[in-house]
């Protein structure tokens, strides 16, 4: 939490002028919030730069993410900048640097029990799965690789996770799958039961 409110301090300045250019940009509030489960189960609140226009079709139904991104809003995601208020929720305790990413509550109900185990430590801004093909790998393995993560969580890796995430920021890797703005949807058909 301490290296939190120093991040916090020291890019408080940058946040600022991210957000008013976002707010510019989308001509909305730039600040996107979410449910995300955490440790235990437990359902908070996260929160993101909005990368993502807020446009409905005339039946009330949200347009795709194709059509809702923006060129802005993708190299807000390619720079990983819009995980930058993130760091309010490491301050909250709901996430840690290091962790399984958290997920939409949607999902709860969808794991096997083998997948919950991603939900014994705190989820994180950055995981094992992200390093490890993030978006461009499936569900399966990602969940693989938080169980993993699970089994092995310790100082060294948390930091070799650290410095892994930096370079594929720097290089702009695994952002987005093959034909997805981001990745598809997780759901129940992409078990696979033992």
């Amino acid at each position: 939490m301490f290296v939190a409110c120093v991040m916090l301090l020291i890019l408080s300045v940058p946040m600022l002028l991210l957000l008013c250019i976002t707010t510019w940009k989308f001509k909305e509030q730039p600040i996107f919030t979410q449910k995300r489960i955490g440790k235990d189960g437990r359902i908070f609140k996260i929160y993101k730069v909005k990368t993502m226009r807020t446009l409905v079709a005339a039946n009330g139904q949200t347009l795709s993410d194709a059509d809702r991104m923006t060129a802005f809003g993708h190299f807000l995601r390619q720079a990983s900048l819009d995980e930058l208020p993130q760091l309010v929720n490491v301050l909250l305790g709901d996430i840690s640097f290091v962790g399984p990413r958290p997920l939409l509550p949607e999902y709860l109900e969808e794991y096997t029990d083998e997948q919950k185990r991603r939900h014994e430590v705190l989820p994180g801004i950055t995981g094992w799965a992200q390093v490890n093909g993030r978006n461009n790998i499936s569900w399966e393995d990602k969940f693989k690789l938080d169980v993993w993560y699970v089994d092995h969580k310790n100082v060294f890796l948390d930091m070799k996770i650290m410095i892994l995430t930096v370079i594929k920021v720097v290089k702009r890797e695994d952002i987005s799958k093959a034909g997805f703005v981001t990745t598809e949807k997780f759901t129940k058909s992409e078990i696979i039961k033992e």
